[in-house]
C-alpha cells in the first residue's frame, strides 16, 4: 500500500480533522526513525497513518484497533504493518517484535503529549516549542492527563533510545516539519 492510498482510507473514515491531523504527527515521527535506522520509509508512513484509521467506527478499546483488521486486509495491507497497529495498543496482546511495531508504539501517546503542549503555548505554535517546555509540562500530572506517560516511558525503552536526549527531541523536530500540516 502506498502513502496516498493509505490517506485516501483514513479519509474515508476519518471525519474528525484533528484525529487525522495526530495521525499526520505519528506517520512524521514514523519517517524520521525509517530515515535515521535506514528502514523502508514508505511502510513507516503508512503504518503511522492508519494505526488510527478505525477510531471513529470502532470507538472503544475493545473494538479499536481488532475490528480494523479486516478493513485492511481487505485493501491488502501488509500483515507487518497490521501487527504494528495491533501492538501499538496494549489491551491486544500483540507482541511488539519488530522494530515498526516498536516505533509505532513509541511514538503515538507522545504526540498527543507535544501536541497539547503547542496549544497551551500563547502562539499555539509548535514552533515555540522545546524539549524543556515538554519536560514542564509532563512532571503536571493534571496536564494532559488522558496521555499515559508510562506508555511513553516504555515506547522509549522497547525502543532502546532515550527519551529525553534522543526520543522527544527527534518526534518534535518530526512534528515542526509538518507544522502547516498540523495546524500547529
Amino acid at each position: 500500500m502506498t502513502r496516498d492510498q493509505a490517506l485516501a482510507l483514513v479519509r474515508q473514515y476519518v471525519k474528525n480533522e484533528n484525529l487525522v491531523r495526530h495521525m499526520l504527527a505519528v506517520e512524521a515521527a514514523m519517517v524520521s526513525y525509517a530515515q535515521k535506522w535506514g528502514e523502508n520509509e514508505e511502510k513507516y508512513r503508512v503504518t503511522g497513518l492508519l494505526h488510527d484509521f478505525d477510531w471513529e467506527i470502532h470507538p472503544t478499546t475493545e473494538e479499536h484497533p481488532s475490528l480494523g483488521v479486516p478493513i485492511l486486509r481487505e485493501a491488502k495491507v501488509d500483515e507487518e504493518i497490521i501487527d504494528a497497529i495491533l501492538g501499538h495498543s496494549s489491551h491486544t496482546g500483540v507482541p511488539r517484535t519488530t522494530l515498526l511495531a516498536k516505533t509505532l508504539f513509541a511514538c503515538d501517546e507522545l504526540t498527543g503529549l507535544i501536541t497539547t503542549t503547542a496549544l497551551v503555548r500563547p502562539s499555539k505554535k509548535i514552533a515555540d516549542v522545546e524539549v524543556s517546555s515538554i519536560k514542564k509540562k509532563w512532571k503536571d500530572k493534571t496536564f494532559a492527563a488522558g496521555v499515559n506517560r508510562k506508555e511513553i516511558e516504555q515506547g522509549a525503552t522497547e525502543l532502546g533510545v532515550d527519551l529525553w536526549g534522543e526520543h522527544i527531541p527527534l518526534v518534535l523536530k518530526s512534528m515542526q516539519d509538518i507544522s502547516d500540516d498540523l495546524g500547529l
